[in-house]
């Protein structure tokens, strides 16, 4: 085996070459690993759910006891990082295993490059049977985009409580008609309804639906885009039930949206940590701050809390339900998220220009066929490289496009950064406005260029050791300049090689 590289000599490379050049994926430690009957793969993902909220990571609030139940037969990682911080470039990054800065998905909602939709994980997985679903509009677009390599494509309406659905089951004789007036006065396609009674029938026809399933939501009934409401549960169920049935071997991705705002948990979980002793570490306002007071910030922590609660509940049901079924004597289970949620520094939510811990480090457990042992892994790893992983646990090929690495016990592991980019608000080609996050070992530097709320700087840089300051509080560019200095120098080189084709 080759010597490792020190970390001073991978910022000094790091600089001149892309990552993916640098480390090849890994073709793996344990032979073992590799299945020759073909096992199945699903990914689970719920969408903001970040690794600092939950218990297994040492959360103070007992967010996940199931997931800490479960861990014990996992592959724990517990410095994940997703690549990008709102949906849309950190769901397209974890469907490509590419940076956010190749597949160019930076805004909301944008598609990953059309020259690049085939470069996705759903055509790399061909030899299987496919399927995808998204509560998350965001996501679903990918999902859309990639359909043409999903068999079994589930629309994302098909688990929203209101949608086109509603006026078709009302009118089931006349479901032709309907749809066309549905289309022309509800979404105002184009000209006049057929029914001048037809707002009034949805209006009322929702109002019973919602009425009648939000019985057991006591903060009102969880949505998607204000009034798209779900029953969780129900999606839970039905989408478990699919995965037992579906042909084999698959490959599966499911995209849940709690616990992303609003929290609305069920009765069951609802209010469970109110009046409880925790307290949130207190820390000063960001620069990018919104304002948000730490009574408020205080408040909706608690919520989101209590949705976690929900979260872990309802895993833990999909988990038993694939377990008593058979299916994960045969299947690769992921759990994970596609970026987390941040109630600090004047910020709740997770669309600021910030890349602090809370929004960048997710949860990523593996379940193995058969595996009955927990394994922890605590060197940084990213939402990139579990596409190569995936492939390589169940002997596909990866292709050389794929900028992540196969990741440790599963393969050798490799000296390396992890990198998060957010551009949402750049209008431009070249990220010129852009924050990115460069973890290395200990270190963690965020760097930002081109905000307004820079003010006379065109460019800032933070560093911290989150090991052992896990808060950011202890900035220490000053103090750890010839560190702060080498990791910036290489996310400006890796700017300026995103950026040379738009020049």
């Amino acid at each position: 085996m080759p010597n490792k590289l020190s970390r001073r000599d991978f910022l000094k490379l790091a600089g001149l070459a892309s990552l993916g050049a640098i480390i090849p994926p890994s073709a793996g430690l344990a032979a073992n690993l590799l299945q020759n009957d073909k096992k199945n793969v699903l990914i689970v993902v719920f969408d903001a759910l970040s690794a600092r909220n939950i218990s297994l990571h040492g959360y103070a609030r007992d967010t996940m006891p199931n997931l800490a139940r479960l861990a014990g037969r996992a592959t724990v990682y517990h410095n994940h990082y997703a690549a990008g911080n709102y949906t849309t470039p950190a769901t397209a990054s974890l469907l490509t295993g590419t940076l956010p800065w190749t597949h160019r998905a930076l805004r909301f909602g944008n598609r990953v490059k059309p020259e690049l939709a085939e470069q996705n994980i759903f055509r790399a997985f061909d030899d299987y049977h496919r399927f995808g679903y998204s509560h998350n509009m965001l996501a679903d677009i990918f999902l859309k985009q990639f359909a043409e390599n999903i068999e079994g494509y589930i629309p994302q309406e098909r688990y929203l409580l209101v949608n086109d659905g509603v006026i078709q089951n009302t009118f089931e004789k006349d479901a032709d008609i309907a749809t066309v007036a549905w289309a022309r006065e509800i979404k105002r396609q184009e000209g006049f309804s057929y029914s001048l009674f037809l707002p009034y029938i949805y209006e009322k026809r929702k109002e019973s639906l919602i009425k009648d399933a939000g019985r057991e939501y006591p903060y009102g009934l969880p949505a998607v885009n204000l009034d798209n409401y779900y029953v969780f549960e129900d999606c839970i169920r039905s989408l478990t039930k699919q995965a037992i049935e579906v042909p084999t071997p698959f490959f599966g991705y499911l995209h849940f949206f709690p616990p992303h705002f609003p929290y609305k948990p069920r009765r069951e979980f609802a209010g469970a940590f109110e009046g409880d002793f925790f307290q949130a570490v207190s820390k000063p306002d960001d620069i990018f701050t919104e304002g948000d007071s730490p009574e408020k910030l205080g408040k909706w922590r608690r919520y989101y809390d209590e949705f976690i609660l929900n979260v872990d509940y309802e895993f833990g049901r999909l988990f038993d339900a694939l377990e008593s079924s058979g299916v994960l004597d045969d299947t690769w289970l992921v759990f994970t998220a596609d970026h987390g949620e941040m109630f600090e520094r004047g910020i709740q939510g997770h669309t600021t220009a910030t890349l602090y811990q809370p929004i960048v480090r997710v949860p990523l457990l593996i379940f193995e066929p058969g595996n009955q042992t927990r394994r922890d892994v605590y060197t940084p790893t990213s939402a990139i490289d579990l596409m190569p992983t995936l492939l390589h646990l169940t002997g596909h090929e990866i292709p050389a496009w794929s900028e992540g690495t196969v990741l440790a016990p599963f393969g050798e592991s490799s000296p390396g950064g992890v990198f998060t980019v957010q551009a949402r608000n750049d209008p431009a080609l070249p990220l010129v406005t852009a924050s990115v996050a460069l973890v290395m070992d200990n270190y963690k530097l965020v760097y930002y260029t081109g905000y307004k709320e820079l003010g006379a700087d065109t460019e800032r840089a933070l560093l911290f050791d989150i090991s052992a300051d896990p808060e950011e509080l202890n900035e220490l560019s000053r103090t750890k300049r010839e560190t702060a200095s080498e990791m910036m120098n290489i996310v400006r080189q890796r700017l300026d090689q995103a950026n040379e084709p738009y020049l």
